[in-house]
């Protein structure tokens, strides 16, 4: 795979608003999955699929506690370039306005962390 391969590879992982939307959110921290459904309102299998594709080419990591999955940045790098996509639709007059990540406890989050 040429570096130009990887490097589109890498794009095209980004390239959807679900998984932009994904890299948001846990940009202010590790999240479960409970926390990413709720939040996008979407099924756990939908969520499941993007994080997976997030994970694939190593936008994410995981861990496990118990039976909770938890997901975080592999590298908080990846909030500059998402910048940089704001930056630069922002020059050609595009305004972009990000929703309000909900902070922990999730309302109608059903994890241990949110029902305590």
């Amino acid at each position: 795979m040429s570096a130009y391969e990887k490097q589109a590879r890498l794009i095209k992982a980004m390239a959807h608003p679900t998984r932009l939307h994904i890299l948001e959110i846990l940009s202010k921290g590790e999240s479960c999955v409970c926390h990413l459904t709720t939040i996008l309102k979407r099924r756990q299998p939908y969520v499941s699929q993007h994080l997976m594709t997030l994970r694939q080419v190593g936008l994410v990591k995981d861990r496990k506690d118990g039976t909770m999955v938890y997901y975080r940045l592999a590298d908080q790098r990846i909030m500059n370039a998402m910048a940089i996509t704001r930056e630069l639709l922002a020059a050609t007059g595009v305004q972009v306005d990000l929703p309000e990540v909900p902070v922990s406890p999730v309302p109608g989050c059903p994890c241990p962390k949110c029902a305590n």
